[in-house]
């Protein structure tokens, strides 16, 4: 259970309305009546239509429910953690969610297991299994809706070939033919925009900064690949590379507003070892 209390400073406002403007939805306010200490005005039972004025104590209990999957203890860092969620540093090929081809070995059976007592595994968000870095997991129903869409994050990738300058890709993606994995550049596809800027060159190949401002299914890779370079060791867009078993992207930085504190958030995390023996 989380419980968070707010110290009101303002008169004459009902609860519902207090808690709709912080970002509780209909559908969680509507379980916390259901609950007899779901909330509470000054350590009393209140109805969501109580007026609350300056100088009270409003206090919500947000059950936490849902589905994990099978705990299994692996060898993640945890980046960061706090009541209302945890930050993972995903190693590469390690899938997020559990599929018909991955039971018991993703980031979601270690998450089980380490918040044994939160009851839900709740990404964000998440990243293809090739790719490592920082996923972000709430506790809570209310922190994960809060959260949604509103995390900024920076990549990097070393792709083929010298680039130089910054840029932006703004081209629509869409799924070849039949496949439920392969994504292209299609006139017919969804609007998907990347923004990059070049932080290294070496021999033959070029460190890059990602910036996504939608987030389709593949879109650096394949953005990077339209363009003439792919990722190193991508083998769906490009080709394979006896240096890196994976495609060479990384989410190493994530920048938000905590959802309760309001604080102003900026986690990071170091290249994994391939990715730095390629720079």
């Amino acid at each position: 259970m989380r419980t968070i209390n707010f110290n009101i400073d303002r008169d004459g406002i009902r609860i519902r309305d207090y808690l709709r403007a912080f970002g509780f939805s209909s559908s969680l306010i509507k379980s916390l009546k259901q609950s007899e200490t779901g909330i509470l005005k000054n350590g009393e039972p209140a109805r969501t239509i109580d007026l609350i004025n300056n100088g009270d104590i409003l206090t919500v209990n947000i059950e936490n429910s849902g589905k994990m999957p099978v705990p299994v203890k692996m060898d993640v860092d945890i980046v960061y953690e706090d009541e209302d969620f945890v930050v993972f540093n995903k190693p590469p090929n390690l899938p997020v969610h559990e599929s018909h081809t991955h039971i018991g070995d993703t980031l979601s059976n270690f998450a089980a297991y380490h918040l044994k007592d939160v009851g839900a595994f709740r990404a964000v968000y998440r990243l293809d299994n090739g790719t490592s870095g920082l996923v972000l997991v709430a506790k809570n129903k209310l922190v994960a809706a809060k959260l949604a869409r509103k995390i900024n994050k920076d990549y990097y990738a070393v792709v083929s070939g010298i680039m130089s300058g910054d840029g932006t890709v703004d081209l629509p993606i869409a799924r070849c033919g039949d496949s439920i994995i392969k994504r292209k550049v299609d006139e017919n596809g969804e609007r998907a925009v990347t923004h990059y800027e070049v932080i290294k060159t070496m021999e033959n190949t070029t460190l890059l900064k990602l910036n996504l401002e939608t987030g389709r299914t593949h879109q650096i890779r394949v953005h990077m690949a339209h363009i003439g370079h792919p990722l190193i060791g991508d083998t769906l867009y490009g080709d394979f590379s006896a240096l890196i078993s994976h495609q060479a992207l990384h989410c190493k930085d994530i920048y938000f507003t905590h959802p309760v504190t309001n604080e102003e958030m900026h986690i990071s995390c170091d290249f994994p070892d391939d990715i730095k023996k390629l720079l």
